[in-house]
């Protein structure tokens, strides 16, 4: 079998790449940075998106029998926006089907929908409509909170611990999250492409904490006599903002913090991921946090 694996350069894409060598498959990707260098080496062939040549984007994807899709903006910023990256999807998933792709798995979020008020929720479930419309049998897989080495929210939740002695909670901090691991993610992202027809699954963690609770755990982890307060919702973005600008970055944005606050990143599915963020967090408390990750630098600089 060969695999083609979007953004395998990047975050979710590399564990999925990864997982698919391990088993002995050919995989190559479609990346917004061909020349990037590539944890991979020679494994792995790399091709640009190509969305403006859906003709050279088709011969990318010919040959291969299953397309694994992380492709996604987490922000609008410099021309690239929601309403964009739902139509490269579209396009990459019809010359998906041209290039006779047998099988997409899609990487989602749980509660996405194209009813939400959140931009950004709104977008991925046009992303899901476009994969039902476009006629590949599909699996579409909607993690929770994705945790990992490379992992941004987690990491520079850490980050700033390290370098201030007070850390906010935003609102009341009972909104709940249930984190699962990148490489379960990928592992349950690999196993659902060998299942017949199509379907929809959450990619759980099997650990559930109101939000207090995880930074507080964090916080135990690496910094115990860090001192947490809770301020407005609102103020935590302005704050995030004015943080963001002193580091060139973008740490939170106004729909990531709504979705949080209103129980999006949970599910009501039994788990299905099996490392514990709590024993992953207490192996690597003292990487966590060590350097700050930049979304910028990551995906647009």
């Amino acid at each position: 079998m060969t695999s083609i694996v979007t953004g395998a350069f990047g975050y979710i894409g590399k564990y999925v790449a990864h997982h698919l060598l391990a088993q002995g498959e050919r995989v190559a990707t479609v990346t917004t940075h061909p020349g990037k260098p590539s944890p991979f080496g020679d494994s792995i062939q790399a091709f640009y998106y190509d969305f403006d040549q859906p003709d050279l984007l088709t011969e990318h994807l010919r040959g291969a029998d299953t397309l694994y899709n992380t492709y996604w903006v987490r922000f609008e910023h410099y021309g690239a926006s929601f309403n964009q990256a739902v139509r490269n999807t579209a396009t990459l998933f019809e010359c998906s089907r041209r290039a006779g792709i047998q099988k997409i798995v899609h990487i989602s979020v749980t509660h996405a929908s194209t009813s939400s008020d959140l931009p950004y929720y709104a977008g991925k479930g046009m992303q899901e409509q476009a994969l039902i419309d476009c006629g590949v049998p599909y699996s579409i897989v909607r993690p929770t909170l994705v945790f990992g080495d490379e992992d941004i929210l987690v990491n520079n939740i850490a980050w700033l611990m390290r370098r201030f002695p007070l850390f906010p909670i935003f609102g009341d901090g009972q909104y709940r999250v249930q984190p699962i691991f990148v490489e379960d993610l990928a592992a349950i992202a690999v196993e659902s492409a060998s299942r017949q027809g199509s379907e929809g699954i959450d990619a759980i963690g099997p650990e559930n904490y109101t939000f207090e609770d995880f930074v507080r755990l964090i916080a135990r982890t690496i910094k115990p006599r860090e001192i947490l307060f809770h301020i407005p919702p609102t103020m935590g973005v302005i704050l995030s903002q004015l943080i963001g600008l002193a580091l060139g970055d973008i740490i939170l944005t106004h729909d990531e913090l709504l979705g949080l606050m209103t129980n999006l990143l949970t599910s009501t599915q039994a788990s299905n991921g099996n490392t514990r963020f709590s024993e992953w967090l207490l192996d690597h408390r003292e990487s966590i946090g060590a350097a700050y990750s930049s979304e910028w630098r990551r995906h647009f600089k």
